[in-house]
C-alpha cells in the first residue's frame, strides 16, 4: 500500500535530524527500521516469485519482474500483473505464499535488498557526526549474518561494538508490535533517542509516544497494510535524500 504523496516541506526534517545529531554527538542514538525503511526489499520479492515460476513451470511468473509488485507487499497483485487469470492465481497462490515463506526470512535472500535512496549516505553523515545508530528490526536473529553482508555491500555503517547495534527479533514466533514495543527499553539504555525512522504505522506510532521529544519520522513506502493511522504531526518522506 503506497501512502499519498508526503509535503515537500517534510523533507526539512532530514537536516533538521542532522542539526541535532551534531548537536549531541556520540550522546545521540538514531534508530532505523530496515525493510521499506533504509532498505528496499521488494528485490528480494521480486526474485522468490520469479525462482516460483521457474520451479513450477509457469513463464509468466519466471519472467515477473519488479515493477509488477507496484507499491505493494502482496503476492496476488504481482501474479496479476505478471498476467495470470484468476484461475491461475487460485491455483497457485497457497504454493507460492509457502515458497515465499520458505526463502523470504533467510540470509541469504538479503542479496537481493536494496538500499532506498539516499539511506546509506544518510546514516553515514549521522556516523561522521558521533552519533551512535541503532538498526531495530523485525528481521529474525537468524537473518543477522546475510542482514550485515548487505550492509557492507550498500555502504551502511555497519555494526560496530558501542556505536552501531543491530537489534533483531529473537525469534520468527514473537509478532512485530510486541518486540519493538520491548525494544524500546533497550533502545533508551544505548543514548538518548533523538530520531526514529519507520514504515510501519504501528510503529512508528509507538516511537512517538515514548520519545516524544525526539524526530520521529515515518517512511511513506509501503507496510503490512493494516488499517492504523500515522499520528498528526509525524512527518513523512519516501527516501533519504536531502533536499536540495
Amino acid at each position: 500500500m503506497l501512502f499519498p504523496a508526503p509535503p515537500a516541506s517534510d523533507r526539512l526534517v532530514l537536516p533538521r535530524v542532522l542539526e541535532t545529531a551534531r548537536r549531541l554527538g556520540s550522546s545521540g542514538l538514531a534508530v532505523f527500521d530496515l525493510d521499506s525503511t533504509l532498505l528496499d526489499n521488494k528485490p528480494r520479492q521480486a526474485r522468490i516469485l520469479q525462482e516460483y515460476g521457474e520451479a513450477v513451470g509457469v513463464a509468466a511468473l519466471a519472467r515477473s519482474t519488479l515493477a509488477h509488485w507496484g507499491s505493494s507487499w502482496d503476492m496476488e497483485g504481482a501474479m496479476r500483473a505478471a498476467g495470470l487469470q484468476a484461475a491461475e492465481i487460485e491455483r497457485h497462490l497457497e504454493a507460492a505464499m509457502r515458497f515465499w515463506e520458505e526463502r523470504f526470512f533467510t540470509s541469504s535472500y538479503c542479496a537481493y535488498d536494496e538500499p532506498t535512496p539516499g539511506g546509506p549516505a544518510f546514516a553515514g553523515m549521522l556516523r561522521e557526526a558521533g552519533t551512535r545508530i541503532a538498526y531495530c528490526t523485525g528481521r529474525p536473529e537468524l537473518m543477522r549474518e546475510g542482514t550485515v553482508v548487505s550492509f557492507v555491500r550498500m555502504g551502511i555503517p555497519p555494526p560496530e561494538a558501542g556505536s552501531v547495534v543491530l537489534v533483531m527479533k529473537p525469534s520468527m514466533a514473537m509478532r512485530d508490535d510486541d518486540f519493538k514495543r520491548r525494544a524500546h527499553e533497550e533502545l533508551r539504555a544505548l543514548g538518548e533517542v533523538f530520531a526514529a525512522f519507520d514504515n510501519e504505522p504501528t510503529h512508528i506510532n509507538d516511537y512517538r509516544l515514548s520519545f516524544p521529544e525526539a524526530h520521529v519520522v515515518h517512511l511513506a513506502t509501503d507496510h503490512s497494510g493494516r488499517e492504523v493511522e500515522v499520528l498528526a504531526g509525524i512527518p513523512r518522506i519516501r527516501d533519504f535524500v536531502l533536499p536540495g
